[in-house]
């Protein structure tokens, strides 16, 4: 994974955290009840003799209102010098109450001031409820709160229709309503520390989560340093086991000139006078700037695959092939056998004078522990913890996603307003 994909969940955390940090500083809004207010409404029409009757169901109480039923002329604020007072929120704010009305509801805008200084000053005109809408045309209603605003009942509706009731209003049409209490609505249970709760959470599992992906890239990169180190120096020694190979000029009479013998297995060339040509352990015969560099990178004879720098007396700690998965264990318990094996090719071949490198000034490879990475570290490569951390990791985020925007849906459901 890159650093990139790494990021993504430290970006994701920081986002949860300034979500908290931005939530707004009002009471625990999940945990508090409201109840639903059913209000309907009679337009009497000048000239129509069956009146206009429509009923609003998406009305709330306020949270220190009496939840009670109420009954009366629904009326809004005079203008003041010459403006429309649709607030109530300025200290001229005035109603006209007609002499033959006993009981009457104020209908006013939500903004500029709080609840209690709206729903207070509709009750000090005698108001037995104020009917407040909202502001924001696609906001369903809120929780208001308005302590000390005494018995009179406050409700709130949509904008929509409360612009409606408004536009009759408006045209000096008589509007009734009727308030009565619908629905008792509990608490919910997923509220802002339940939401801080998830969000810790899901920053404490990626913290972890981190740890371990970090973990596995040191691993990673240990893993293959270790690899491209020891590559590296058996190279070298193969470079000093090629110097001690014997070579030769191939001279006319030589068996190498003879058309029936086998050619150069690495460039398929019949071998000529005066090409110079080196001799293996395993007797095989090739071209020196053909076998070279094969033995460079491979060390074993291009034919048989015997390992030289077993025949020579050698015992790597590695296998003499590229990219092949270290195995000590099985290196362990084969070393003394094949270098026995070696060393007992050599002794019956004479017509090799080969001196094993060990006492011909070439320094032995590292130990066991100098060379090969630990086992815990070629495990990791294997079992990909990665893959399981990133998965996880995904899940995580895609919850805490979710209960994020379950949580936002449902607190502005049952915001609490205080104004």
């Amino acid at each position: 994974m890159s650093g990139a994909a790494r990021a993504g969940p430290a970006r994701l955390a920081a986002l949860a955290l300034l979500t908290c940090s931005l939530w707004p500083t009002r009471a625990d809004n999940a945990s508090q009840e409201y109840y639903t207010a059913l209000i309907n409404v009679t337009v009497q029409e000048p000239g129509r003799g069956t009146p206009l009757t429509f009923r609003i169901d998406r009305g709330r109480y306020g949270l220190d209102s009496p939840k009670a039923e109420v009954r009366g002329q629904v009326l809004a604020p005079l203008p003041i010098h010459g403006v429309a007072d649709h607030l109530g929120c300025d200290p001229q704010t005035r109603f006209f109450v007609p002499p033959n009305i006993k009981q009457w509801i104020a209908l006013l805008q939500r903004g500029n001031c709080t609840f209690k200084e709206k729903i207070s000053r509709a009750a000090f005109h005698n108001a037995v409820a104020v009917v407040i809408y909202n502001n924001k045309s696609k906001e369903e209603p809120v929780t208001m709160t308005h302590p000390g605003t005494g018995d009179i009942i406050a409700v709130m509706i949509t904008e929509l229709r409360g612009k409606d009731i408004l536009s009759y209003l408006e045209k000096n049409i008589s509007v009734q309503m009727t308030i009565a209490v619908g629905t008792r609505m509990p608490p919910r249970n997923f509220s802002r520390g339940s939401l801080l709760f998830v969000t810790i959470s899901f920053i404490v599992l990626m913290i972890i989560s981190s740890a371990w992906l970090i973990f596995y890239f040191i691993q990673k990169i240990r893993y293959t340093n270790a690899r491209d180190r020891n590559q590296r120096r058996l190279g070298d020694a193969a470079k000093k086991a090629i110097s001690k190979l014997t070579t030769r000029t191939v001279k006319k009479g030589d068996k190498e000139t003879d058309p029936d013998f086998d050619h150069c297995a690495v460039c398929i060339e019949s071998y000529k006078q005066n090409d110079v040509v080196r001799v293996l352990p395993c007797k095989h015969v090739f071209h020196k700037s053909c076998v070279d560099p094969w033995l460079g990178e491979h060390c074993t004879c291009p034919m048989c695959k015997l390992n030289i720098l077993k025949a020579l007396g050698i015992v790597p700690n590695l296998p003499c092939t590229d990219n092949v998965a270290f195995d000590m264990e099985r290196l362990t318990r084969t070393q003394a056998v094949n270098r026995r094996s070696a060393l007992g090719d050599l002794a019956s071949d004479s017509s090799l004078g080969l001196e094993p490198l060990r006492t011909s000034g070439i320094s032995p490879l590292p130990q066991d522990g100098e060379l090969t990475p630990r086992t815990g570290e070629i495990n990791i490569a294997v079992t990909k913890e990665w893959f399981i951390i990133a998965s996880f990791g995904l899940l995580s985020a895609l919850t805490l996603c979710y209960m994020i925007i379950r949580a936002t849906a449902s607190l502005n459901a049952n915001e609490v307003e205080w104004f």
